[in-house]
């Protein structure tokens, strides 16, 4: 039995609960569904945990130490998309300590966490990761520029033998990590050489070495990968109030990018983070600097099209929404406000439009905030 397990019998056999009891509470428990967030606290880094309710609102925060620290700051100081991560099956949480170099493992029983390992990224700053069934990477952004891999076995995380690959070079500011559904390649972008790397996943886990690509537009930030196999990057641009865009791309089997639709505007600023429905039909960017939010259509070819005028959700002034994400059964988004210090909510309509259902606040405006994922 886990040490939730435990706890709820130790309650119940103090209480006088039954066993039945105890089991339908357990059973509640496991099929709640949360938002959680991560503090990056340079102290104590945490993760706050927040039920979500049918109607996709936020309430009863609860919160768990990471055993590590955060880089601490203002406002996305990690610069990176996916340093909080849920598994594929939503069992296990992810949550990267940039301030003390090592990745935490939580348990995820519906809105709550059990930590249950810690383990060393090998390098530095570590800022984002990425699973795919036992297999586990991590990006370390800071320094000779890294990825590092990890085995789950049961609930710990076992280093994979000769698994460390470093990027095209040093201090290259990399943002993102993300598998490709099959699992066969591993994608990371470099923020300062506007690149994005292609690594073939060997059968034993590790990695070849990278095919270098160069992103259609400035800016290459975040890359996420649709089911059907199309590759989406964010471009934050050149600078200016509407600069930012979206490329899409196929892999070629070589690991080279072919590009599909190339610089798509997202009619905003500081779009550096993306985030794709479960069923692959739509992917929205995060439009930092200008608290909105773009929606695109995918097709089956993977080119992009805008949903209806492409902003279709925004946030209050000087929200500076960063990472988004959206719920596993595809009907809410939600994006970290980190200015403001809370979490804006949307209903994801039918056509891909988004309803705005408002903001939890609560979190502690501009200290650091980075990472957002939802069950």
């Amino acid at each position: 039995m886990n040490q939730i397990g435990k706890a709820l019998l130790f309650s119940a056999i103090a209480g006088g609960v039954t066993h039945a009891a105890l089991a339908e509470d357990f059973g509640a428990i496991a099929q709640q569904r949360a938002v959680f967030v991560m503090t990056n606290d340079a102290e104590a880094n945490e993760v706050v945990a927040y039920e979500r309710n049918q109607y996709g609102t936020l309430q009863s925060p609860h919160r768990y130490s990471t055993g590590g620290r955060g880089s601490g700051g203002t406002v996305d100081p990690l610069g990176s998309q996916g340093s909080l991560t849920l598994s594929d099956d939503g069992s296990w949480l992810f949550a990267t300590n940039a301030g003390s170099g090592n990745l935490s493992l939580f348990r995820v029983f519906g809105s709550r966490l059990l930590l249950t390992d810690r383990e060393s990224t090998g390098g530095s700053e570590p800022n984002a990761v990425a699973q795919h069934g036992r297999i586990v990477y991590v990006l370390n952004t800071a320094g000779s520029s890294s990825v590092v891999g990890f085995r789950m076995l049961g609930d710990k995380l076992v280093r994979i033998p000769d698994s460390l690959r470093f990027l095209s070079g040093n201090f290259v500011n990399s943002a993102s990590l993300a598998f490709t559904p099959d699992g066969r390649y591993l994608l990371a972008t470099e923020r300062s050489t506007n690149n994005i790397d292609v690594f073939r996943v060997q059968p034993d886990g590790r990695l070849s070495d990278a095919a270098i690509n160069a992103s259609s537009g400035p800016g290459a930030f975040s890359v996420v990968v649709a089911p059907n196999g199309t590759v989406v990057v964010s471009e934050t641009g050149a600078g200016g109030p509407a600069s930012s865009a979206m490329s899409s791309y196929r892999i070629a089997a070589d690991g080279q990018l072919v590009s599909v639709t190339a610089s798509i505007p997202t009619l905003g600023a500081a779009n550096c983070w993306n985030v794709i429905t479960p069923d692959g039909r739509f992917v929205y960017a995060s439009n930092a600097g200008t608290n909105s939010i773009a929606g695109f259509a995918i097709s089956g070819q993977g080119a992009l099209t805008p949903v209806g005028s492409t902003i279709v959700g925004t946030n209050p002034s000087g929200s500076a929404n960063l990472d988004i994400t959206i719920s596993s059964d595809g009907r809410f988004l939600y994006s970290l406000n980190a200015a403001s210090g809370g979490v804006g909510m949307f209903a994801i309509a039918r056509d891909g439009s988004l309803v705005n259902l408002g903001v939890r606040g609560g979190l502690p405006a501009g200290a650091g905030l980075n990472g957002i994922a939802a069950n």
